[in-house]
Parts: C-alpha cells; sequence; structure tokens
C-alpha cells in the first residue's frame, strides 16, 4: 500500500492519533495475544502493580493504554486503573472489551487530571511515537500529577537518537514517525521533569541498535514544577 501524505499544517500527534484510528482494530487483534504469553513483561508489570497497590496513594493512569488489555491487568492485581489514549478508537475498544474500567480519550502531553492526584503512572510502548518536546511535556504532566512518593514505571524503544518513518503497520499506511531516544537522553527528560530514577533495564534487540528498556522513577517527597521547559531537538 502507498503511504498515505501527511495533512498539511498536522503535528505529530495527530498523526499518531489519526494512524491509530486507522489501525486499532488489527492492533488489538495482534497485541493481545501476544501479552497473554509475554511473561518476562508481564513479570515487570505484575511487580508494579503490585507496588503501587500496597503503597496505597491513589489511582494509577496507564497512559496510551491501547485497546486497555494492560489496563486491564493492572486491575487484576488489585489496581485502581484506569487508560488514557489519543485515539477515540482504541478508547472504544477498550471500554467495549473491559467495561467495568474506565477509559479517557486524551493526551499525555495535557493530562486533564487534577495535581498531585494519582499514586502511580505507567507508560508502556507509547512515548516512542511522540518527538522529545511531547516526551519532555508527558514526563512534566506525569510528575504533575503524582502525588509525593508516587510511581512511574516508562518501558518503550530505545536506540542512537535516531528516527524512523515507517510506511505501514499492523497492515495499513500509517503517517507517524518513532522516534528512538537513547536511554541516557530519556532519563534526563525523566530528571528534568524533577523525577528520581531508581533503576532502569535494557535488553538489546537482536540485529539492531535498538533495545527494550525500563525505567522505574518516583516523585519525591519535596517537589517543584520545572521553570524550564525548553528541550534539546
Amino acid at each position: 500500500m502507498r503511504r498515505l501524505p501527511k495533512p498539511a499544517g498536522s503535528s505529530p500527534l495527530d498523526a499518531v492519533r489519526e494512524s491509530f484510528e486507522t489501525v486499532a482494530a488489527d492492533y488489538a487483534q495482534l497485541v493481545k495475544p501476544m501479552f497473554e504469553t509475554a511473561s518476562a513483561e508481564r513479570a515487570v508489570l505484575a511487580a508494579f502493580a503490585d507496588r503501587v497497590r500496597d503503597d496505597g496513594l491513589g489511582p494509577v493512569a496507564d497512559l496510551g493504554c491501547g485497546p486497555g488489555h494492560v489496563t486491564a491487568f493492572l486491575a487484576e492485581r488489585g489496581v485502581e486503573a484506569f487508560g488514557v489514549d489519543l485515539s477515540p478508537r482504541m478508547i472504544a475498544l477498550a471500554g467495549a472489551a473491559y467495561p467495568g474500567l474506565r477509559f479517557d480519550v486524551g493526551s499525555m502531553t495535557e493530562l486533564e487530571l487534577a495535581d498531585a492526584s494519582l499514586g502511580g503512572v505507567l507508560t508502556w510502548y507509547s512515548t516512542h511515537l511522540l518527538p522529545p518536546e511531547s516526551v519532555a511535556a508527558a514526563f512534566r504532566e506525569i510528575a504533575r500529577t503524582l502525588v509525593p512518593g508516587g510511581r512511574l514505571l516508562w518501558g518503550s524503544y530505545v536506540g542512537v537518537d535516531d528516527r524512523v518513518r515507517p510506511e505501514q503497520a499492523y497492515g495499513h499506511p500509517v503517517t507517524y514517525e518513532l522516534f528512538m531516544l537513547s536511554i541516557e537522553r530519556l532519563v534526563g527528560l525523566i530528571e528534568a521533569a524533577g523525577l528520581v530514577v531508581a533503576d532502569r533495564q535494557l535488553t538489546r534487540i537482536p540485529g539492531k541498535e535498538r533495545w527494550h528498556a525500563r525505567v522505574w522513577a518516583s516523585k519525591p517527597p519535596r517537589w517543584t514544577a520545572p521553570t524550564d521547559v525548553g528541550v534539546d531537538r
């Protein structure tokens, strides 16, 4: 299939939203069965769920929740979890699959949530779809909405600060880009938002200069909103 031209004046977030509106159903059919057999991934998420549940500091937002299977996994472990995603179609699929859970259309760069209202935040394979300035904005929003002591688990791909422009994904033409930031740059953006990084893990993808990465962080007891909103692009 031919790649769809990017509409004039569209933003990276527009491209993500429009593309995932198109691929939503096929994406859901692919990733849900994969998740059921991803034992290492499920172990990491279970550890996060157990920690934030035991903290008892408030609900957990799954940002970039897609069709809701990870949100549901957290809820199954006793976490008060809800999902947020840019794509209305993804949110509709999530709501239909898990009618007992809350799913909202929204952007992690501008969360419609009160300050210090979350005990935890999960961003799972979503921020690599955003340019660095949007990733920085997302981490600032995460820091703002976490309570002191609240936890962040971030997971996605990292690389060597390269950009990838796929023409197709999940059997459909897409217009978004993938931003493979280095782990050092990613951690720097998290710390610039005022969060404290506790741990990071990297697993190299065979044959590629890319890694699966996990970062654990938390909001310190005394947190001040960053005043410098600039970001190195």
